[in-house]
C-alpha cells in the first residue's frame, strides 16, 4: 500500500496525504472487500493503470479525479492520495 512520502513517487507509485505513517490497508483498494481474503491478482493488476476507488483503511468510496498525466483519490476521513 501507499505511505507518506517527501518527495515525488516513483512512476507506477502512490503517495497518500494526510493519513499516518505506517498504517496498513485492511481492504483492497480497488474492489473493496478484505484484503487478506481472496484472490486480488486482477486488482494488483488493474491498479498498475487505475486510481484506488475504495480506501484501504475504511472501505470508503473515494472522489476520484483523472488528468492525462496523473490522479487523484480523496477519502473524506483519511484524505488524499495522488500519483
Amino acid at each position: 500500500m501507499s505511505s507518506d512520502t517527501t518527495g515525488p513517487a516513483p512512476p507506477g507509485t502512490s503517495t497518500r496525504v494526510g493519513a499516518p505513517a505506517g498504517t496498513a490497508a485492511f481492504w483492497c483498494d480497488r474492489c473493496g472487500t478484505p484484503a487478506g481474503e481472496g484472490d486480488h491478482t486482477a486488482c494488483r493488476a488493474a491498479r498498475q493503470w487505475e486510481p484506488p476507488r475504495h480506501c484501504g483503511h475504511c472501505r470508503r468510496r473515494m472522489k476520484v479525479q483523472v488528468l492525462p498525466i496523473s490522479w487523484a483519490a480523496v477519502c473524506v476521513e483519511h484524505g488524499e492520495t495522488r500519483a
